[in-house]
Order: structure tokens, then sequence, then C-alpha cells
């Protein structure tokens, strides 16, 4: 049955702010919070375990499906903005939590972004549900622009806007501030008119009807191999960048900016490079690319170089080449997800981006710790010259459209 769709204008502007302020979470612990902890003098062993708030990203498949049945009942509307109000504000209170606790009581900060990762989590699981079924094939360019270029945004905001107001104002007040944005970015897709609903749905949405394509275990076993070869000298950047001279406003600045300008850009051009050669090729490209930027910041560990070159290959590898190649493994998810249970689909296949980060955070931490700038971005480095064939080979050939599924899928 077919059922009428949203205008994709509305779609990727509701969308497009929730994933903003995903990111702004995201900006905020895995970048924001690094630097801050360094600057008290934290040691970088300890600074890579915030990368345990990646956890409920890397596990939030185990409650995919019965958050998909709920968004998806038997018979009427989608509940998609019941899920999303309810997450949002969880993740307000939490940043409310963390202000008021400060950056000095490490345990108890990092359970408060594990919990708040978790509501974040949820609430994607809907967002992802809801862009996969309203969008038509013809319009996925539009929604990976936004997931990517709301993630550039949020990420510039949370890791550059957030230490900027914590060196000019303090900790609790920039934190208040992150949370407010949360519910001002929330509106558009809580105030947008709810869609039509099919008379009746008959799909159960399950991770066995994921795992049982083989489409979908390629897609696993590529994010496996390609999320680390891009993450694992990033994590490390803020460290490197404070303890090479830096104060946090300029590391803000720089983030904040410079981030959003490059990431941007990158993520316009990353789209028409997956319209013009197809994901794989960007996808290589993206992995080429950010060999190149960790070796030159491996150089620039072990022998020094010019401070403003030092911030050119942080820049190139940390926002513009991460954008250029997200945008094609977020096309290639898109491909994949299943519109009767892309909630499970999508999740599925970015938990195994989640859990592969979450190492990588925590390995880099440890290698640089122990082993020295230098050698986790030549580790780094080597990894994604690795990665690039195996990228070849797992990138795959278009997943054919399923017309029929789509028609009965829900939108939300």
């Amino acid at each position: 049955m077919r059922v009428s769709l949203p205008p994709p204008a509305a779609v990727v502007l509701a969308i497009g702010g929730l994933y903003v302020g995903q990111s702004v979470i995201g900006g905020l612990t895995f970048i924001a919070l690094p630097s801050v902890l360094r600057e008290r003098g934290l040691p970088l062993d300890q600074i890579g375990l915030t990368y345990l708030a990646v956890l409920p990203w890397a596990l939030k498949f185990l409650w995919a499906p019965a958050v998909e049945r709920y968004r998806l009942p038997a018979a009427g509307r989608a509940r998609s903005r019941r899920i999303v109000l309810a997450t949002t504000l969880i993740s307000a209170v939490g940043l409310v939590a963390v202000g008021l606790i400060g950056p000095v009581a490490f345990v108890p900060l990092i359970s408060v972004f594990v919990l708040i990762a978790f509501a974040a989590s949820t609430g994607d699981i809907a967002c992802d549900g809801h862009a996969v079924e309203t969008l038509s094939q013809a319009h996925h360019g539009w929604g990976n622009a936004a997931q990517v270029g709301g993630a550039y945004l949020g990420s510039a905001i949370g890791s550059g806007l957030f230490l900027v107001l914590v060196a000019r104002l303090d900790w609790r007040l920039a934190s208040f501030a992150m949370a407010g944005l949360l519910l001002v970015l929330a509106l558009p897709f809580l105030l947008s008119p709810p869609p039509a609903a099919p008379a009746r749905r008959t799909h159960q949405p399950a991770l066995k009807q994921a795992l049982k394509r083989p489409e979908m275990r390629a897609g696993l076993l590529l994010a496996a191999i390609y999320v680390p070869a891009q993450k694992w000298g990033v994590a490390m950047l803020g460290p490197y960048l404070v303890d090479s001279g830096l104060d946090l406003a300029s590391i803000g600045l720089v983030n904040g900016i410079g981030g959003l300008a490059v990431g941007f850009a990158c993520a316009l051009l990353g789209g028409a490079l997956v319209r013009a050669f197809g994901a794989r090729s960007v996808l290589v490209l993206a992995l080429l690319l950010q060999a190149s930027s960790l070796a030159g910041l491996g150089l620039a560990a072990w022998r020094g170089l010019p401070q403003p070159l030092v911030l050119t290959l942080a820049l190139a590898s940390s926002s513009g080449v991460m954008a250029l190649g997200f945008v094609a493994l977020y096309a290639r998810f898109m491909a994949l997800s299943d519109p009767r249970q892309a909630g499970v689909d999508f999740t599925l296949l970015q938990c195994m981006d989640g859990l592969v980060s979450m190492a990588a955070g925590v390995g880099s931490g440890w290698v640089a710790q122990h082993l020295g700038y230098g050698a986790c971005f030549a580790l780094a480095a080597a990894a994604a010259l690795v990665a690039a064939p195996l990228t070849a080979l797992l990138g795959g050939p278009a997943v054919p459209d399923r017309p029929a599924a789509r028609r009965q899928a829900a939108p939300g």
C-alpha cells in the first residue's frame, strides 16, 4: 500500500537538527572533554577511557529491534516523535548534571556521559529509521548531507564553541548552554506534521532478518575495517595539540570555525564524488588521504613542524578527510538498509562503527601514553594504508532498490 511521504526538504530539515544535536554531544565528549582533561593534568591512558562513552552507540543494536517495534506499531502512526522527545530531554538533563559535577570528578562525569550516550543513541534509532523510510532513493543524497553536514556542524559546536565557552566563562555555564541547544535543535522534528500511516504493518523488525542478508554481513565487515583506519589517530589530536602548547580557546577556534568550514565543504565534495564515482572509490580515496595526513602528524610529533602546518594537517585529518569518507560510508549504509526495518539495519551498521571506534580510542590513548604521539600517528597511517585495498574489495556493487518494501514501510 502506497503511503504519502512528506516533502524531502521538510524531512532533511527535521532530521538535520537531530543529527546536529547528536554530534554536539559527540564533539563535546570525544574532542572537547579530552582537551579539558589534559589541561587539568590527567594522564593520556585515563583520557582514552572517555571512549567508553561510545559503548551505548556500539551496543544499541541490542535494543534497536524493541525500539523499532514500539516505533512502528501494527497499525497507526509511527511513534518516532515520542522517542525523540524522551531521549532529548534525558540528554539535556544529563548535560545539566555534567555542568554541576565539573571536570574533576572523573568517574561520575564519565558515568553521566555514558547515560547521555544511551539516550542519544536510542533517539538515533528512531531518527535513522525515519530518514530511510521517508526519503526515496532519489533523495538519499540529501539524507547523507544532513547526516554528515549535521555531524560536522554539531561537532564544531560541541568541540569548538564549548571549549571557547569554557575558557571565556566556565565549565558549568558552557554545559548548561549545550543542554539548551539540544532542546532547540530537536524542535523542527518535534513540531513537523506527522505523515500518513499505512493501514497495517506486517513485517516484524528483527536482528535475525538483517543478519540473514549477505550484503549486510559484508557491510559490517566493511565498517569494522574502515572506521578504525580513519579514527585511530584522530582520537589523540586534541591532547597532542594541548601538549604542543595550544590553549583551549585556540583549539576551540580551530575545531569550531576551521572544522566547520573544512568539514562541511568536504561533505559536499564527498556527496558529489559519490554520485560521480560511487561510494567504493571515495572510501579508498579517503583512506589514502588519511594515511598521508597522519604520516605528516607523526613526522611533526617526532621531528617538529611549524605550528600552522601542524594545524593544517590536524584539520585535514579530523575534518576534511573524515567528512569525505563518511559521506560515502553512510551512503553505503543507507543503501544496505531495508526500509521495513531501517532503524534496525542502519543501527546494526552504526554499532559496528561505534564498537571499533571505542577500541580505537582506548588503544590510541595507550599507544600515545607509552610509545608517544609519533608512534600513535604512524601506526594509524599504516592501518589506513592496509585498509585501503580491503575496502576496495568490500565496497561491493550498488544494492538494488526494493520499491515494494519501501511502499510498505511506515514513515515516522
